[in-house]
């Protein structure tokens, strides 16, 4: 599938994936699949970064590839990894047969069946498909030596491997980077993206996400859910719930066929939007109905 022509087309194109966007987010989704430039999502966890990556790879029809970044990421197992165990037998099983070349062997060994591809260079293969989607997940997460090698994956869609040399993609993938903000990433990878900050939505988009990603949600659940968790954002807690965690509280009362949020239904059912005990034990007790009411008054006020 061809990428869409203008922003209503990105916003309807993401809305058949169940991806609620607002116009900003499709605005610079567009210009990224129309200029070929990656794109670079900032945020707080749960908001939806890594999702917009899934929805646009599925309503192009094109391959999803992820890397997931981690501390002591390298170059090597981004790219790929020689099987160096298959590389041994292979080497042990020509100098029992005997009359193998040096240089016939070493071509060999460093053949493409013995060369296991990692994310970013299964990006810059071919695909009937067309350009896969790469997404280079949580990128904060990797150390500041990966992100400068980064750059020339970026720069020029290639990668360089010593022992066969330089591939480049013969179509740029459709790249998005995320981050959580867990550190600042450097500058020179930025200027290589379009940037966009992802923020918690606002609560009739965030009634909109509810109601596209569990539409088995009643209306009223759904509202009390959403207006609660906003207003637990504004709560001091060591972590905020995301609109991931939205969708996970709904899912769960629906699962105990709870219709009406409740201080004892809310009790027990925290974990699922809370993930700190510190924060739990914050809202015990009074501290529930407390923010139930403030919930209900500012519905009623609606």
């Amino acid at each position: 599938m061809p990428v869409p022509d203008s922003i209503d087309a990105v916003e309807m194109l993401l809305a058949d994936q169940n991806y609620v966007t607002d116009r900003a987010l499709a605005t610079v989704a567009f210009l990224a699949l129309k200029l070929g430039r990656p794109l670079f999502l900032e945020g707080e966890a749960g908001v939806g970064k890594t999702e917009i990556a899934k929805a646009i790879a599925a309503a192009l029809g094109r391959r999803l590839i992820r890397l997931q970044c981690y501390e002591g990421l390298d170059a090597a197992s981004a790219v790929c990894e020689w099987n160096f165990p298959a590389q041994m037998v292979a080497i042990r099983m020509a100098e029992a047969v005997g009359g193998a070349e040096h240089a016939t062997l070493a071509d060999q060994v460093f053949g493409p069946e013995f060369l296991i591809e990692r994310p970013l260079l299964q990006a810059m293969r071919p695909d009937s498909a067309g350009a896969p989607v790469l997404l280079i997940d949580e990128l904060d997460r990797a150390d500041e030596p990966f992100e400068a090698f980064l750059l020339e994956a970026l720069s020029d869609f290639q990668v360089t491997i010593p022992e066969i040399g330089t591939i480049r993609a013969p179509e740029p993938p459709i790249v998005i980077l995320t981050s959580n903000r867990t550190r600042e990433v450097h500058d020179a990878l930025k200027r290589r993206c379009l940037y966009h900050w992802v923020d918690y939505p606002d609560f009739a988009r965030e009634v909109h996400i509810l109601h596209a990603r569990a539409p088995e949600a009643a209306a009223g659940l759904s509202r009390e859910v959403v207006a609660f968790v906003q207003v637990l954002r504004t709560e001091d807690l060591f972590k905020k719930p995301g609109v991931a965690e939205t969708i996970d509280w709904a899912k769960c009362l629906l699962a105990l066929d709870i219709i009406n949020l409740s201080p004892e239904a809310i009790a027990d059912t925290l974990g699922a939007i809370l993930k700190y005990q510190d924060d739990i034990h914050k809202l015990q007790g009074s501290e529930v109905k407390r923010i139930l009411d403030e919930v209900h008054t500012q519905l009623d006020a609606l």
